[in-house]
């Protein structure tokens, strides 16, 4: 195999960005820009630091990354797996990126910037939803803001219906455990208890 062994390779490689690519790139939020914040159910959040990478799924009702102003955005913290991967990178190394998706747009939008991590009581109680409250909320300070090209959704048919596939193909959650853990952790009773666990620990 070649690899590209600097950036000027690449460059060679790649040419000179479009100028469509350049002026998009703002470093606050636009009014254009603020419509895929208020509307996405879903976020990929990534952040980085000495310890590793992360890039994690948040999703929630639409819009549940709040608008602040147009240098700030604030994401609860919703209920998951408590391993703290994305959180724990926040607190070591701020650098952090929103990514967000909208069903039925294949316009995709990066907000990147530097991240804290809140524990206000007054912030997350204003997050409270179903009488749950968050433990913490990512506070986003923005640096660079500017949409994707529509290329990779399109080919990807993310939200052509006859793209998607049959979930009983893949491995259940409970049979990838069963097969990670030599069968002490997940298996068929975690399979159907599923459903439950997750209607009663949604918030």
């Amino acid at each position: 195999m070649s690899f590209v062994l600097d950036v000027e390779q690449l460059a060679g490689i790649y040419g000179t960005p479009a100028q469509a690519s350049i002026v998009k790139e703002i470093d606050y939020l636009d009014d254009v820009y603020r419509p895929f914040v208020e509307k996405a159910p879903f976020v990929a959040l990534a952040t980085v630091s000495e310890d590793g990478i992360d890039c994690s799924p948040r999703g929630d009702q639409p819009g549940f990354v709040r608008v602040q102003d147009q240098k700030t955005l604030i994401m609860p913290d919703r209920r998951g797996n408590n391993r703290i991967d994305s959180l724990a990178n926040i607190v070591r190394d701020p650098r952090t990126s929103f990514l967000f998706l909208i069903p039925g747009s294949n316009t995709v939008l990066r907000v990147n910037g530097q991240a804290r991590v809140s524990i206000d009581p007054e912030l997350l109680a204003s997050f409270e939803v179903e009488g749950k409250v968050p433990r913490s909320a990512i506070v986003l300070t923005i640096d660079k803001v500017y949409f994707q090209c529509a290329r990779a959704v399109m080919r990807a048919g993310l939200w052509d219906i006859d793209t998607h596939i049959d979930p009983k193909s893949l491995p259940t959650a409970g049979e990838m455990l069963s097969n990670l853990s030599e069968g002490t952790v997940g298996g068929k009773t975690y399979d159907e208890g599923w459903a439950k666990r997750a209607k009663e620990t949604m918030w």
